[in-house]
């Protein structure tokens, strides 16, 4: 394992919507035998609303800042030893303060899904409030896609069997 991940346990999977990072991200998680958090997930509990209730209810500025405080909390119980598999949502990479704290906190790792296949996994899904016009969600894609090319490492999701996924994941040299 690489100094940095040994120093700071975290392993932070960034990509689109619909790229499966929560999914790899629990079965990675399990795989190593630590902790496991899908950001999303957490602010909807601490909420007690989903996504897209919040975009509407408050807009998306509010929602960027509870993902950060989230964020910011997950990092600081990682820098204290705590290893921590992070499932972010598809904005957080992109916003450079939650890019700041990532750098130096542990691996980023880029779950690139092709625009298809994301499409694809989200389209019955109404909680996503930035996929709901097709076109705006094509453009989404497209901007994101430099974010998230500054990840640590980067996984071309080809598939559907997240198991391939973790493996090509564990295979990568900061194991």
């Amino acid at each position: 394992m690489i100094v940095k991940l040994a120093r700071t346990p975290g392993i932070y999977l960034v990509g689109f919507m619909g790229s499966g990072k929560s999914t790899v991200g629990r079965l990675l998680a399990d795989r190593l035998g630590w902790n496991f958090v899908d950001l999303d997930e957490e602010i909807e509990a601490q909420q007690r609303m989903r996504i897209g209730e919040i975009f509407d209810r408050y807009g998306e500025a509010y929602f960027r800042r509870l993902e950060h405080e989230a964020l910011r909390r997950h990092v600081r119980a990682i820098q204290r030893g705590e290893p921590t598999v992070l499932a972010l949502g598809g904005g957080a990479f992109a916003q450079p303060e939650n890019y700041a704290l990532i750098e130096e906190n542990g691996i980023s790792i880029w779950l690139d899904c092709p625009l298809e296949v994301a499409r694809r996994r989200i389209e019955q899904d109404t909680n996503r409030p930035l996929a709901r016009d097709p076109a705006k969600f094509e453009q989404l894609y497209h901007a994101r896609r430099a974010s998230y090319a500054r990840a640590d490492y980067r996984i071309e999701v080809t598939g559907e069997d997240p198991e391939q996924i973790v493996e090509a994941i564990l295979r990568l040299p900061a194991f």
